[in-house]
Order: C-alpha cells, then sequence, then structure tokens
C-alpha cells in the first residue's frame, strides 16, 4: 500500500477542516460560501485522481473515473462518496473522511494507470447533517429521487429558503429531477465511515463492516400538571409536571438497557413556568429512539408511550405525544457486504460486524442501489464534537481494503461479462 496516499488523505481533512462559516470552529452547511469553497477544493482534487467532474442541481459535487474502453458503451457505475457538510463545531472526519478516501482509491488506480468493467464515481454530497434547512439527506434523496420538492420553501434561521439558497450556489432547483442516478446503471453504493461509536476501539481492530443502519423515531413530549406555590401546596396535592418527566426519562433508560441494540436518549427537557418557587405546571421533553430492526424499535415506542400514560394518570396529569419524525432501519446488501468483508478479512485479523447508531447517506441511497459500509475506527468513539479523531495508519488500511474491494468487484463483474 502506497503511505502518500494515507497521508495525502490526512492533508486534505485538515485543509478541508479549515474551511468554515464561522471563523473559530468547523462549522459547514448546506449551500454556504464555505460548501462553495469545499466544493472547489474537493473538484481539484478529484481531476488530480483522473475524474471528469460534475456539479448537479442541488449542488452535490460527482467524480467520474470512466470504465476500461470496451465496457464503455454500456457503463455499469459504481458509486463511492459520502458528505461534505458538518454539523456546527464539528470534528474533520465525518462525512470528508468517505470522500477522501473514494478519491484516493479512484487516484491510485489513476496512477497505474488501471481501468475497471465498470465506472467509479465519487459522490461529494452538499448535506447529509440537515444543520441549515433541519433536513437531512438533502443530496442523497436528489440523487435517489426521493427529494420532496416541498422542501424546498423550508427556510434557515435567517429566512432564507433552500430554494434560493439552491440557486444562489449555482443549482438549478426547478430541474432537480436531472440529478437523479439511473438506478439501471448503479451497481451499488459504498461509504468508508468514522464508526462514531467505541466498539472497533474496545476490540483492538481498525475496521468493521457495518450491517445495517437503525431506524428512528423522533417524538415530543408534553405533560401538563398544574402550578403552585413551592412553600404552600402540600406534597399529596401536587400536580408537578417535571416530576413526570422525571420519571419517564428514567423509563426511557430503563427500557433500553434491557433491549438489546435499542439506546433511547431524552436530549431535551424544559419546564414552566421555569421559577425556583413555582411547582412546574408543565413540563416537555424530546424523545430519540433507534434500533436497527423497526419492530423491535415501533414495539418500545409503543411501551413508552403506554408508560407515559399511566405515569399522566397516576399523577393526575395529562401527556401530550407529538411524533416528530420517523426514518426506517437500512439493512446493507448481504452480497456487496459480503465481498467487502472479503477485503477487511485480507488486512486485519478478525472481522467484525455491526450495526449503525448513526444515519448516513447510505440509508437514503438503499432506495434505488445496494449499499454497504465500512467503518474506521474513531479515537474515544467521539463524533460531531472538535476532538473527532481517526489515525493515519487506520485510513491507510482502509484505503487498501477499498481498492482490493473493487478489484474482488470487477473479477465478479468480469465473470458476466
Amino acid at each position: 500500500m502506497k503511505k502518500g496516499l494515507a497521508q495525502t488523505v490526512m492533508a486534505r481533512l485538515e485543509a478541508l477542516g479549515r474551511i468554515t462559516d464561522e471563523p473559530g470552529r468547523l462549522t459547514r452547511t448546506f449551500c454556504s460560501p464555505a460548501m462553495q469553497r469545499a466544493n472547489q477544493l474537493v473538484n481539484s482534487w478529484m481531476r488530480q485522481a483522473g475524474m471528469t467532474v460534475r456539479q448537479d442541481a442541488i449542488g452535490n459535487l460527482i467524480g467520474h473515473y470512466a470504465a476500461e474502453q470496451r465496457c464503455q458503451a454500456h457503463e455499469k457505475v459504481l458509486l463511492l462518496g459520502s458528505h461534505l457538510d458538518t454539523v456546527r463545531n464539528a470534528g474533520k472526519f465525518d462525512g470528508p473522511l468517505g470522500v477522501l478516501t473514494a478519491i484516493a482509491c479512484v487516484q491510485q488506480l489513476h496512477e497505474k494507470n488501471i481501468r475497471l468493467p465498470f465506472a467509479v464515481e465519487v459522490a461529494a454530497f452538499g448535506d447529509e447533517e440537515g444543520v441549515r434547512f433541519q433536513k437531512a439527506y438533502i443530496g442523497s434523496t436528489a440523487l435517489a429521487g426521493t427529494f420532496d420538492a416541498r422542501d424546498l420553501k423550508r427556510t434557515d434561521a435567517e429566512g432564507i429558503t433552500m430554494e434560493a439558497a439552491i440557486r444562489d450556489f449555482g443549482g438549478n432547483p426547478n430541474q432537480l429531477a436531472s440529478a437523479r442516478l439511473n438506478p439501471d446503471r448503479l451497481l451499488g453504493y459504498a461509504e468508508v465511515h468514522i464508526e462514531q461509536g467505541p466498539l472497533l476501539e474496545n476490540k483492538k481492530l481498525p475496521l468493521g463492516v457495518v450491517t445495517a443502519i437503525a431506524g428512528q423515531t423522533r417524538a415530543h413530549l408534553a405533560f401538563n400538571g398544574r402550578a403552585g406555590h413551592a412553600g404552600t401546596t402540600p406534597m399529596a396535592l401536587r400536580r408537578d409536571a417535571l416530576c413526570a418527566a422525571a420519571q419517564l426519562i428514567l423509563e426511557v433508560e430503563a427500557l433500553a438497557k434491557n433491549q438489546a441494540g435499542l439506546v433511547a436518549t431524552v436530549g431535551a427537557l424544559q419546564a414552566f413556568p421555569g421559577v425556583s418557587n413555582v411547582i412546574p405546571a408543565q413540563a416537555q421533553l424530546s424523545l430519540d429512539l433507534r434500533h436497527p430492526v423497526d419492530d423491535v424499535r415501533r414495539s418500545a415506542c409503543a411501551e413508552l408511550r403506554k408508560r407515559a400514560r399511566t405515569i399522566a394518570t397516576a399523577r393526575k396529569l395529562q401527556v401530550h405525544w407529538e411524533a416528530v419524525s420517523e426514518t426506517a432501519a437500512v439493512q446493507c446488501d448481504s452480497r456487496l457486504s459480503a465481498v467487502l468483508g472479503e477485503a477487511v478479512k485480507q488486512h486485519q485479523k478478525s472481522l467484525v460486524r455491526l450495526p449503525s447508531g448513526a444515519g448516513h447517506d447510505a440509508a437514503a441511497m438503499a432506495a434505488i442501489a445496494p449499499v454497504a459500509m465500512l467503518f474506521v475506527r474513531c479515537k474515544g468513539g467521539i463524533s460531531h464534537h472538535p476532538e473527532e479523531s481517526a489515525s493515519e495508519a487506520d485510513i491507510r488500511i482502509a484505503i487498501a481494503v477499498m481498492g482490493d474491494f473493487l478489484q474482488r468487484l470487477a473479477a465478479l463483474h468480469y465473470e458476466k461479462l
């Protein structure tokens, strides 16, 4: 494995990490000036790797490395990639690692003057995190043809519509259908990403193959009780909404701890009127529930909803449950994942398969193509934070594995010619 490619990826991660909308911290959002600069830089790296490059109608950057000449008339495409946008105050690896590792794999082919029996395209998606317009997977849903045009009317914090932002970025919101890839030409989509969790580090392994991307339920709850004086209302007569919320939060934790693979989080909690000497009349809280099997997630959600009602009844309160969003789990393709797993076993002592609790562009791309994902160990399992980190040594192995993956797919493709 050529050591220089991993060094190049690390240097490019640092370069992208300096491109931000907010001085002093890394924040790069959809169709922002920083994203424009990032696309320009990544465009130059794609061209250096021998790719032709286009920016589609929604702002995704796509590099194309053509198949060998005899296969170009009916060219199939393997898509690699990830996203270039970030959360606020982000780390450098979430998203860009997958883009830059894919470019490194194509660069390796280009330097060796190798063409495969299929084209390799690298997608640098313009939005996966959903920070600016509170809508995730904007870039990948456009490629998959599942983008909801009603979202063009969404506005950011400054009142700018998504439609106007795309137009100012150089895209064309009236031609988003043109961004959709032809599923008949796609062999699949593969994404390299930091794990964003501690399992690989705990197992002392650099890489793992993803089995599924967890489905997710988000809900907003409100317990409604009655305000009262903190000093004069007897404990037995209180209808304290915050105590009900606290009880439910512990129920959420207990349920998740007793169900394998389930993760549940209350990340936001507010009490009203929110003063020290008044019993809370209302408590509002968020719920985030995830599991790689949808039936398990839905069952857990129904159970928590039941427990919320039981708590409210016992405390003489009302509870309101509002479903905010629901995303189905995505199973990674068994065939692609098997080929990827064989490549991993050539470069580390054992193979670990693991689900992803976080969402990824692969979830959107699964609507039109088989998908596979390779996780790279990250220090401390930390992500969405400036301390997010993966080692150059692990990235070197990831590049080697993806290069092997491409060659194995090529051999399988030749068998069908």
